[in-house]
C-alpha cells in the first residue's frame, strides 16, 4: 500500500523550501518548471512511489516555499541548482535520479554539471535550454518596466489560465481548472509575482546552460512532447547530440508529458532507470 506524501520544510541556501516525500527505494528528485510547483507531478508520484523514494520540491518563490525578494535570492538557474543540492544534502539521500521539467531541466543540468556525485540517471522533460524567438507577450514580459507591470497588475486568473492552456498542453487536451488554479493560487501573492518576474529575466541568456551540456557524465533520457507549443521538438536531436550518454524519446503530448500522459511518462522513466538493472 502506498504511503501518502509527507510534506516538510528544509532550509536550503537560507530559504525555507517545501518538499514532499513518498515511497521507498532509490531516491528520485523531481524539479518543476516555470510558473508551476510540485502539483505538476501529482499524477505520476503515486505510481513512481512504488519503485522509488520520490522527493518533489517547490522551488523558492513558488508553491508553499518561501518567496524571498530578488535582493536576497537571485532566481538564477545556478542558484536554484544550489537549493536542490542543499535539499539532497539535508535529506541525506546521497546519489539520486533527477527529473527536471522545462526550466527544471536546466536546473537539473546545472546540478549534474556542478555536483555529478549526486546525480545517477538524469531525465530532462521538454527542457528549456535553447532560446528560440519568444512570443510577443513573452518579449513584453521580459521588459523591465512593462514586464513588471504585466506580472503585477495584468496577469489575473483568466489570462493565466488562457496562457497556461495555450503553452503547456497539446491542442485539444482537457485539463481540470483546479490543476491550473493550483499554480495560480500561490502566484496571487505579490512576492510570488516578483519572484516569477525575476526568474523570467534571469532566463534571458541561456548560453551557460548550453555550455554545460558537454560536461554531463550521467546517463540521460530526453523526453519531448511532439506537440509541444512552447518549445519546438526539432531542438530535441540537437540536445541529444551535445550530451555524452543520452537517448531521446518522444511522447504524443504538449509541453507537459507527465500531466498529459502520466502512464506513458512513468513507463518511460521506469524502463530507463530500472531496465538497465534487470
Amino acid at each position: 500500500m502506498l504511503i501518502s506524501p509527507i510534506a516538510r520544510d528544509v532550509t536550503a541556501r537560507r530559504i525555507r523550501t517545501r518538499i514532499l516525500q513518498s515511497g521507498s527505494g532509490s531516491p528520485l528528485v523531481l524539479i518543476h518548471g516555470f510558473l508551476s510547483n510540485h502539483h505538476t507531478f501529482d499524477d505520476v508520484v503515486p505510481s513512481l512511489a512504488r519503485s522509488f523514494q520520490t522527493v518533489t520540491i517547490d522551488l523558492p518563490g513558488t508553491g508553499e516555499s518561501e518567496k524571498p525578494p530578488p535582493s536576497r535570492f537571485d532566481y538564477s538557474i545556478e542558484a536554484f541548482a544550489e537549493v536542490v543540492t542543499d535539499v539532497i544534502a539535508a535529506l541525506q539521500i546521497g546519489r539520486c535520479h533527477v527529473v527536471g521539467h522545462g526550466l527544471g531541466a536546466a536546473i537539473a543540468l546545472a546540478l549534474a554539471s556542478e555536483h555529478p556525485e549526486f546525480v545517477d540517471h538524469l531525465i530532462l522533460v521538454s527542457p528549456e535550454i535553447y532560446s528560440g524567438p519568444p512570443p510577443p507577450l513573452t518579449r513584453i514580459m521580459r521588459m523591465p518596466l512593462a514586464g513588471r507591470f504585466l506580472f503585477k497588475q495584468v496577469l489575473g486568473r483568466s489570462l493565466f489560465h488562457s496562457l497556461y492552456l495555450k503553452h503547456q498542453y497539446a491542442p485539444g487536451h482537457i485539463v481540470q481548472s483546479e490543476r491550473i488554479d493550483s499554480y495560480y493560487g500561490p502566484f496571487i501573492e505579490p512576492a510570488a509575482r516578483e519572484s516569477a518576474f525575476a526568474v523570467l529575466r534571469a532566463q534571458l541568456d541561456m548560453r551557460p546552460s548550453i555550455a554545460r551540456l558537454s560536461r554531463i557524465k550521467s546517463r540521460t533520457l530526453v523526453l519531448w512532447g511532439r506537440a509541444d507549443r512552447r518549445l519546438i521538438a526539432e531542438y530535441a536531436p540537437r540536445l541529444v547530440r551535445q550530451l555524452q550518454l543520452a537517448q531521446l524519446e518522444y511522447i504524443e503530448t504538449g509541453h507537459t508529458p507527465h500531466e498529459e500522459k502520466p502512464d506513458l511518462f512513468v513507463a518511460s522513466l521506469e524502463r530507463f532507470i530500472l531496465g538497465e538493472r534487470s
